[in-house]
């Protein structure tokens, strides 16, 4: 059964803070066992303040390999581009930008399904292990349950048999790492904020929870989980 160890932040600058150290303290023990270090980040608001504070960090980050857990088949240049919101935080200017990005391809391949494809070929290069292993896995919690692009109700969250798939949400079709490679990082972190993921934060925690409506559940790594929530999000436990 999976633990969940819950640190609570008092808000949700405070929040960004301990976001940001711990992700820096599981890149510096990465570091010191290996070569390099593998993250994958989660898009959204949420964590994005984490990645402004994170990219200012005097970390070696020209050993650091970064990819989105899930990114929206959208241009590099929307709005709603993961990869432009990581570009803005943690990649602007400062130590941050030092970094190895691997952007997931999204238009400019022909399809949803070659961009899948592509992306698992990308993170099987970039990590060992079979799932890909990445070092630090942060990941968002959706009001719905859903964790990167693994929505309720849809095909996405059973894909065992793949790396990536598409994860349809929202009305938009979305690139995302599968249940195995979450699951198989060594430290997988939820970042939950605000009064409307409380709901949702209780039902992650809960071993009597349904999978099926909570995929966010699927996540079952051989550590502990730690959530990071502010005490909006965590009122609620």
């Amino acid at each position: 059964m999976t633990n969940y160890r819950i640190e609570r932040a008092k808000d949700s600058q405070d929040l960004a803070r301990q976001a940001c150290e711990t992700v820096a303290a599981q890149i510096d023990l990465a570091l010191d066992q290996r070569d390099r270090c593998q993250i994958a980040l989660s898009g959204g608001s949420t964590p994005a303040r984490a990645y402004s504070l994170l990219g200012q960090e005097r970390l070696p980050w020209d050993r650091v390999d970064v990819v989105l857990g899930d990114e929206r088949w959208v241009a590099a240049g929307d709005e709603s581009s993961n990869a432009g919101m990581l570009r803005r935080t943690l990649l602007s200017p400062g130590p941050g930008a030092a970094a190895a990005f691997h952007p997931v391809p999204t238009v400019e391949l022909d399809s949803p399904e070659a961009s899948a494809q592509a992306f698992a070929d990308q993170i099987s290069q970039l990590c060992s292990g079979a799932p890909p292993v990445f070092d630090v896995m942060l990941l968002g919690l959706g009001d719905d349950g859903h964790t990167a692009s693994l929505f309720p109700g849809t095909e996405a969250p059973g894909v065992l048999d793949r790396w990536t798939t598409i994860g349809r949400g929202k009305g938009l079709d979305r690139i995302t790492l599968t249940t195995p490679v979450l699951s198989a990082a060594r430290q997988v972190i939820f970042l939950v904020s605000g009064a409307g993921k409380q709901e949702a934060l209780r039902r992650l925690v809960d071993p009597f929870e349904s999978s099926d409506r909570t995929p966010a559940r699927l996540v079952q790594p051989a550590s502990d989980v730690l959530v990071l929530a502010d005490q909006d999000a965590a009122a609620g436990l």
